[in-house]
């Protein structure tokens, strides 16, 4: 999911901007993508996100960002705990997290970032994920914290592509879909290795992975499948 932060703030507006990125501002696991252009960047070559504490002080940021990060953390409850020890008091924490259903459409591992060892999840009791948190109840278990606001952003995602089947029936095709997303990227490489276009074939395997429900990529367009949360240190 590359310049996720672009996306979002082009949802956020300027007041939001205003509101929150003001002051001094660390954003954690941006790359090239800051948040703002004053923001201090916090990612691979500054030290591990995991254990943010050996490298910066406490009670240091007026507001701590994060976006598509805190799921490649190893400890998500440890790595969130020590981002919120950053935060000043009446600062704020902006955490955006891909929705589990939105992004990952029940598939596990990931199939479209096999570096995710955690998913999320907002006010669902269950979930198909063996590793997913609750968004909302994750946050509020956060010392001194205030929740100003969660919510799905799903700005342009298309949800006539979605299609999560519960229970043995959905494993089985998951499973078998597996095999059938594996193929396609086969046949995508070969195509552009060879310069393909669009063949009968071609269009035979994009309607039996839409029969099977394959899921789509759509945050590699302008759709993002998100959950983004600010919280205010009391």
């Amino acid at each position: 999911m590359g310049f996720e932060a672009q996306k979002t703030n082009r949802i956020r507006g300027e007041k939001f901007l205003q509101t929150y990125f003001s002051g001094r501002v660390l954003d954690i696991g941006c790359g090239p993508d800051l948040v703002t252009p004053t923001a201090q960047p916090f990612d691979r070559e500054h030290g591990d996100a995991n254990h943010i504490l050996d490298y910066l002080p406490p009670q240091t940021f007026d507001c701590v960002h994060s976006s598509h990060c805190l799921e490649h953390m190893e400890d998500v409850r440890n790595a969130l705990a020590q981002w919120w020890t950053l935060v000043k008091p009446g600062g704020h924490l902006v955490l955006v997290v891909p929705d589990e259903d939105l992004y990952e459409q029940g598939y596990w591992p990931s199939i479209f970032n096999n570096d995710h060892k955690a998913s999320f999840r907002l006010d669902k009791k269950n979930s198909w994920s063996p590793v997913s948190y609750e968004l909302r109840e994750l946050l509020s278990n956060l010392p001194n914290a205030e929740i100003i606001e969660i919510k799905i952003q799903d700005n342009e995602y298309d949800y006539a592509l979605l299609r999560i089947l519960p229970g043995p029936f959905g494993r089985f095709l998951r499973l078998l879909g597996k095999g059938t997303l594996w193929l396609h990227y086969k046949r995508r490489s070969l195509f552009q290795r060879f310069g393909l276009g669009k063949t009968g074939i071609d269009r035979v395997f994009n309607k039996i992975e839409r029969f099977l429900g394959m899921p789509i990529a759509q945050t590699d367009g302008q759709a993002v499948a998100q959950i983004q949360a600010v919280i205010r240190k009391i």
